[in-house]
Order: C-alpha cells, then sequence, then structure tokens
C-alpha cells in the first residue's frame, strides 16, 4: 500500500506571507498572477506513487499503484484545498493542470485508465475526474477567482483523446466553471518534439484554432511563441484569444515592456534550446537561461555601473566574447571588441546554419544590438597580437579566441578524404555521397544533422514538420497520431556517425532534447556505430573496430568532430593583465551555457 500521504505545506498557515511577497509584488506593478497546481501521476519520480491504474510509463521506472476511491477523493479535496490556499495568499486564480499525461490527464484517456468503477470506462466516466475537481474548485473559491483550465488538445500518444473527445470535454470544463482554458500539445512520453528549437515558431496555435469558436470562454494558445510579432499574428488570425510564453520571459524579463514601448529589437529571445531552463530542471538544478545567465540568479549575478572605469580590449567575438564586451560595456567600461573574422558569432556562426537551429541567430542579432547600444567600439577582420595590446592603452584583456578543432592521432589521418566539421558547415568543401563522422558530440550530431538534408532547411515550416513526425493537421487520428505515417526525406548521403565509448550514442546530449536528434537522424537512416575503435584512414575509407569487430566503411570522405582544444597563444607573450573565458579556457565539453555565464560573471566583477 502507497505510504501515509505527508501534511502538505500550504496546510501551514505560516507559508502564506511567503506566498504574498510574490503576490504583492506583481499587484504592485496592477499585474495578475495565477498559480499552476499539478499532480504529476504515474510520472512522479519516488516509489508509491499513484495513478488511475498501475501502468509504468516509459520515461519513468517506478509501477504506479491504481488508485484507490478514497485516494482519488483526496486528490480532488487537495485541488480544492489548495486553490482556496492561492486565494488567500492572494493570488488572482490557479491553473489546474490537466494536459501533459499527468494525473488529470491520465484518468482522461484509456491508454492510462483501464479502470471499470465510476472513475473509467466510458469517456464520460473518464472525464469525472477533471469536471469534479473544476467544479468544486469554483465553489469553493468563489465566482471572481480565476481558474484556468490547461487542456490537453493534442495528446500525440496512441490511446489519447479524439478531437469530438476534447471538444466535449472543453465545453463541459466551461459549464463546470472555469474561467480560461489553456492548450495543452504532447504528453511528456510522446516521441514527437513539441517546445525545442527544430519545432517550428508558433508551431501548434492551428490546434488551439479548431476548438476557439467553439468554446465559450477565453483560449490560450502556447508553444514556441517567443516574439511579439508572432504573437501578434496568431491573434490577428484569431487562432486564440491569449497567448502563453514561459521561456521567453526567462530570456527577457522586459520582454513585454519592450514590446510594448516598440522595442522588440531590443528583446533577448527564447532560441529553446532547454540546455539552462528544463535540462537543468530536470537534472534537479536551478532553471536559468542559457542566453541569459542572470535569469533565476538575479540577487547573485548583479549588473552595477562600474566606479573604476577601464579600457578592456575583448579578443573573439563568440558568445562568450559577445557577452563579456556587453556586460562590461553596460556597466561603464571602455571596450574594444576584437574578430578577425567578417562578423560577429564565433561557434553560433556553425550552429545557425545547422537545420533546425536558425534561432541562433537572433541571439547574434540581439547581441549586435547590445553592442550598438552600449557603444562597444567593433573591430572585425582584425587579428591583434599580443605585441599590439602590449603597446596598447588598455587596462585588461579578455581572451575569448574560442577553440581549434582536435585532430585525434589516427594512421592516415591527413588522407585527402578526410575533413574538418568547419570546412563542411561552412561549405568550403564539397562532400561525397558516403561519409563517416568520427566523434558523435553535439558537433559531430550537428555535422550529421547538416549533411543529411537536401536543399533548404525546412525547420519554420509547419506541414513539412507535422508530417515528418506523423501528425494529423486534419485531428481525424485519435490524439493527431494513431495510424499516420512518417514522411521523412531520407539522408541523400550513406552517413556514418561514430563514437568511441560503447555506451549509446548520443548520452552526452541535452536530456530534454538529445532523444530529438537521435530519432530525428534515425529517421533519416544514419547509421550509429558505438564502441569504436579507428585503425587508419586510406584510398578504401574508415577502416575500424567495432567492439572488437573489423569494418571497413567505405566513404567518400571522413569528417573530424573529435572535441577541440583551447586556442589561446596570445597569451604566451601577452604583459597585460588578462582573463580566459569560454573555449579559450576550458574547451572540453564547451558549451554556450558556459561560455556566456563565465562572460557575464567575470565583466559584472571587473
Amino acid at each position: 500500500m502507497p505510504a501515509p500521504r505527508e501534511e502538505p505545506l500550504y496546510k501551514d498557515s505560516s507559508q502564506l506571507d511567503k506566498h504574498r511577497l510574490i503576490t504583492d509584488a506583481v499587484h504592485e506593478h496592477d499585474g495578475k498572477i495565477c498559480l499552476q497546481i499539478l499532480h504529476t501521476g504515474r510520472y512522479c519520480r519516488h516509489e508509491n506513487l499513484i495513478a488511475p491504474s498501475p501502468i509504468k510509463s516509459p520515461i519513468n521506472k517506478f509501477v504506479p499503484n491504481e488508485a484507490t476511491d478514497e485516494q482519488i477523493e483526496g486528490e480532488i479535496q487537495a485541488f480544492v484545498d489548495f486553490s482556496v490556499f492561492c486565494k488567500e495568499a492572494n493570488y488572482d486564480g490557479v491553473e489546474i493542470m490537466g494536459s501533459e499525461g499527468y494525473f488529470i490527464n491520465e484518468f482522461i484517456a484509456e491508454r492510462t485508465n483501464k479502470r471499470t468503477d465510476k472513475w473509467g470506462g466510458s469517456y464520460k466516466k473518464r472525464i469525472r475526474l477533471p469536471l469534479e475537481v473544476c467544479r468544486r474548485a469554483r465553489e469553493a473559491v468563489g465566482e471572481d477567482f480565476i481558474i484556468i483550465y490547461r487542456l490537453s488538445m493534442l495528446d500525440l500518444v496512441e490511446g489519447g483523446s479524439t478531437a469530438e473527445e476534447v471538444l466535449q470535454l472543453g465545453q463541459a470544463l466551461c459549464e463546470s466553471g472555469v474561467s480560461i482554458i489553456n492548450t495543452g500539445i504532447g504528453w511528456h512520453e510522446a516521441t514527437i518534439p513539441t517546445i525545442a528549437t527544430k519545432v517550428p515558431r508558433a508551431a501548434f496555435t492551428w490546434v488551439t484554432a479548431q476548438f476557439n469558436n467553439e468554446l465559450s470562454v477565453p483560449v490560450i494558445t502556447s508553444n514556441r511563441i517567443n516574439t511579439p510579432e508572432v504573437a501578434e499574428e496568431i491573434l490577428a488570425r484569431g487562432d486564440a484569444d491569449m497567448v502563453s510564453m514561459a521561456r521567453p520571459l526567462l530570456a527577457d524579463a522586459n520582454f513585454v515592456v519592450k514590446a510594448k514601448s516598440g522595442k522588440a529589437d531590443a528583446i533577448n529571445t527564447c532560441i529553446a534550446c532547454n540546455q539552462a531552463c528544463l535540462d537543468h530542471i530536470f537534472n534537479g538544478q536551478i532553471s536559468s537561461c542559457l542566453v541569459n545567465p542572470r535569469a533565476c540568479h538575479e540577487l547573485e549575478l548583479q549588473i552595477f555601473p562600474t566606479n573604476n572605469k577601464k579600457k578592456i580590449a575583448v579578443i573573439g567575438a563568440g558568445p562568450a566574447g559577445l557577452a563579456a564586451a556587453v556586460t562590461a560595456a553596460e556597466r561603464g567600461h571602455t571596450v574594444t571588441l576584437y574578430d578577425a573574422d567578417d562578423k560577429i558569432g564565433g561557434q553560433f556562426n556553425l550552429a545557425k546554419k545547422i537545420p533546425g537551429k536558425e534561432e541562433f541567430n537572433e541571439t547574434l542579432r540581439y547581441y549586435q544590438y547590445q553592442l550598438n547600444s552600449f557603444g562597444v567600439e567593433l573591430k572585425l577582420n582584425q587579428r591583434i597580437s599580443a605585441a599590439d595590446l602590449n603597446n596598447s592603452e588598455f587596462d585588461e584583456v579578455i581572451v575569448a579566441t574560442g577553440i581549434k578543432p582536435r585532430i585525434p592521432e589516427i594512421d592516415g589521418i591527413n588522407h585527402p578524404s578526410v575533413v574538418g566539421y568547419v570546412d563542411v558547415i561552412t561549405g568550403k568543401i564539397k562532400i561525397g555521397e558516403r561519409v563517416a563522422i568520427i566523434g558523435a558530440g553535439g558537433i559531430g550530431f550537428d555535422t550529421a544533422e547538416y549533411l543529411s538534408h537536401a536543399g533548404e532547411p525546412t525547420s519554420q515550416n509547419i506541414s513539412a514538420f507535422m508530417h515528418e513526425w506523423g501528425i494529423d493537421m486534419k485531428m481525424n487520428a485519435r490524439a493527431g497520431v494513431e495510424g499516420i505515417e512518417a514522411k521523412v526525406a531520407p539522408s541523400p548521403r550513406t552517413i556514418y556517425l561514430c563514437q568511441r565509448k560503447p555506451e549509446g550514442i548520443g548520452k552526452s546530449l541535452g536530456k530534454t532534447t538529445g532523444w530529438i536528434h537521435r530519432i530525428g537522424l534515425m529517421k533519416k537512416g544514419i547509421k550509429m556505430l558505438a564502441g569504436c575503435q579507428y585503425m587508419r584512414i586510406d584510398d578504401e575509407g574508415l577502416h575500424l573496430l567495432v567492439n572488437n569487430d573489423p569494418r571497413a566503411l567505405k566513404v567518400d570522405n571522413v569528417v573530424v568532430c573529435a572535441g577541440q582544444e583551447p586556442l589561446r597563444e596570445i597569451t604566451e607573450e601577452l604583459n597585460k593583465p588578462f582573463h580566459l573565458i569560454g573555449g579559450a579556457d576550458v574547451a572540453v565539453e564547451l558549451d554556450a551555457k558556459r561560455a556566456i555565464d563565465q562572460a557575464t560573471r567575470l565583466a559584472a566583477e571587473l
């Protein structure tokens, strides 16, 4: 039997004051605030979890206990009690989470509800739980309190709800006293991306549009809405009455203020990478943002005007150099930013060329705006030397020169068929029809993605995305996916993605996005080889042992993506005080999240 339920914190009235710190702050600025109420059901990551039926989730190792009638009544009361608590804490409303495959959603779908009592069986019985929660909550909080219900409009899993069922529930929710209906898209266990950067902007607002005119309360749409322009287009089309944003407000807390004042160019745009927000959450870390490391660290990482103005040179205009230059200039330092390239961006100029990663260009747009706003002197096409810096008037130097690709020691590594990933992604060289990629980290996956596409990327083509992932936009298929075959354009090349480690390929990728990259490449027919020992490269191709089994890959090209080394030679003769950041500091498993965070923190202290 499940362990006795612990008394929830909200039963302690002393908790009210902690919540009022937040609600009062919001109300001081004429805002409104609702708190989301969530029961994870079979997604709960500890033993003694409960769900409508004892069916294990594919993304959880624990099998849930079938909730008893008494437990179900207890959970309904918990939703009600917490709604009352939220009202007492001066929230303007609550959002009841009935989507994404959580507890309430599990009762709705036949996929997870095999009960034969009053909580299961027919659809009318399966939707009893959400209706009871909302009806009783409305009775408890009165008419003036907002109740938002997040309705799963497209489950994206077999055994989910049909469009007709979704509408039936939505209309019943309106009658039960719900104030607003929000759009939920996809269960967490669905093998279809819904919010990652590969997903087109506003990709699922067509789903909300199917129900908007059929529901008597205002309807919110959600997922991958990251600019004011996109939001306005959605509203103008009538897809929804409101739009929902979460991660864009981590990327820029002043999003709404800037949009309202007509300064959309000043917005630090969310690129939907998930690296510092969702990946952190699922790894038990504090959530933040790759493009805005101050998110959720505002009291720890503060940017104050300096009392000791300096002349600072920043060498390298990649993500680290840009973050350092902008932050230092914002504080009042005189900053000159150098780069040998003819444009800012560094490694981001490669990332934005990868199909599905075009959003990275938004970060470069933002940094260019900030460079101009804070008066950073930008010197491109200029490879400055240590001697130049030593003879300059700069007080300090920030070295953000980045990385150089590591060349592994393999017999034949200098063979004409061997190329580097930079030359491949920049289009400097023409690649053959059969390719082996050495290295299956982030860069190896990006290179495989780049080479597996033909023609222009379709990452912003909503219809093409839905075809590729097997989603029925007519919503005739149950949950949008049953019986729908994905239509993936095969790779125009034969590609082998190889790694030394024997573990599953792609384990080093982001926790919430790695599976998307793996599935995407597998659908295109990319061959993934783990446990590789590279023997030699010659005219016949790449010779290797795969888990001690000899293999010869007859390929036209071998692309090296075997890690990086710091590029910091400039420091060897540098006499000025200097600081190393980004890849120039630590190149191993380099990522922009660490680089931008490190650069911002350094500049905040200079």
